[in-house]
């Protein structure tokens, strides 16, 4: 078979969870309307992030977590191609993997999910808001200082009802997982960029493949989106010059308009004291050389300090 014929049959390899099998079902369905006569099929898989549900990811070694089993099959020939959320994909992924499309953006903002409040500056003080990344969490520490933030870990029904039995008065999370299982009318607000700034790849599917499988490429390239993956490669370029990590509250969100990449990034401390922001514009076809430029406009204001601290703290 080469590569300009359609394929025969495609394995997409996908985590057991509800939004996962949302994500890897989406994939299928577009690849099968690419290739009419090409079989698609889904080999769903658990992983060591689903299993872990007692601590927060920044101790138990990262959202890598969430993909290694996936690899495993790609590298064993079981699967052809896993679907992922960008953001959960390692920004210093290497050979023998390639991150080969990455899809058009759904919503990348955070969410506020509360039976109380359509606002968090609406809860009273000492109220405690749930959230699954040092991101949220330095912000929101950052902005409300007043309000107690504890972590948030399982899928994301488990963390719905976390908040419906009263554990937390709200929560945060992405509004893309939300809207993609039809859970929008949860959403009592989207956080703006200002408040709640976005992490790398935030609301965009990311597609690895082994990298020598160019006949993969070709087929999966209809699939790419080009104004993502310009605002994506920029995010991801912030992160990977920062050795970015779930250990470190990180954002880095760009959008694209007009042939104008904007991309503004942040590190901070978890405990929200200090947050250093940096923003900058380029052309798409310049995107990780301005995410690499943003990242060393924080390291000069000294995230290297932050940085240097956080990798200290959890290597202890």
């Amino acid at each position: 078979m080469t590569a300009t014929q359609s394929p025969e049959r495609l394995v997409i390899a996908t985590r057991a969870s509800r939004l996962a099998l949302w994500q890897a079902s989406h994939v299928q369905s577009r690849l099968r309307d690419l290739y009419p006569d090409c079989r698609v099929e889904l080999l769903e898989m658990t992983t060591r992030g689903d299993q872990i549900l007692d601590r927060t990811l920044s101790k138990v070694g990262g959202k890598g977590l969430f993909i290694k089993e996936l690899e495993t099959a790609l590298l064993d020939g079981r699967a052809d191609l896993a679907v992922h959320s960008l953001k959960d994909v390692p920004v210093d992924l290497t050979l023998p993997f390639a991150l080969t499309a990455i899809m058009e953006r759904a919503d990348p903002h955070d969410a506020l999910v509360s039976n109380v409040v359509d606002r968090l500056e609406d809860l009273p003080a000492h109220a405690v808001v749930g959230t699954s990344s040092l991101r949220r969490e330095a912000q929101l520490r950052a902005r409300f200082p007043q309000l107690v933030v504890k972590p948030l870990r399982g899928n994301l029904d488990t963390r719905l009802a976390k908040l419906d039995r009263g554990d937390y008065a709200a929560i945060v999370l992405a509004a893309a997982g939300l809207q993609r299982l039809g859970l929008a009318n949860r959403i009592r607000s989207t956080l703006p960029p200002e408040l709640s700034l976005p992490a790398a790849g935030q609301g965009a599917l990311g597609i690895e493949i082994m990298a020598d499988r160019r006949d993969l490429a070709t087929w999966l390239r209809p699939l790419a989106s080009a104004s993502t993956t310009a605002c994506a490669l920029a995010e991801r370029a912030v992160s990977r010059q920062l050795g970015g990590s779930c250990q470190v509250p990180l954002a880095a969100y760009a959008v694209l308009q007009d042939q104008d990449l904007f991309l503004r990034a942040l590190v901070a401390e978890t405990d929200g004291s200090r947050v250093l922001r940096a923003e900058a514009h380029g052309r798409p076809g310049e995107a990780e050389a301005l995410g690499e430029s943003v990242a060393q406009t924080l390291l000069a204001q000294g995230a290297e300090v932050i940085l240097a601290r956080l990798s200290q703290s959890s290597d202890a």
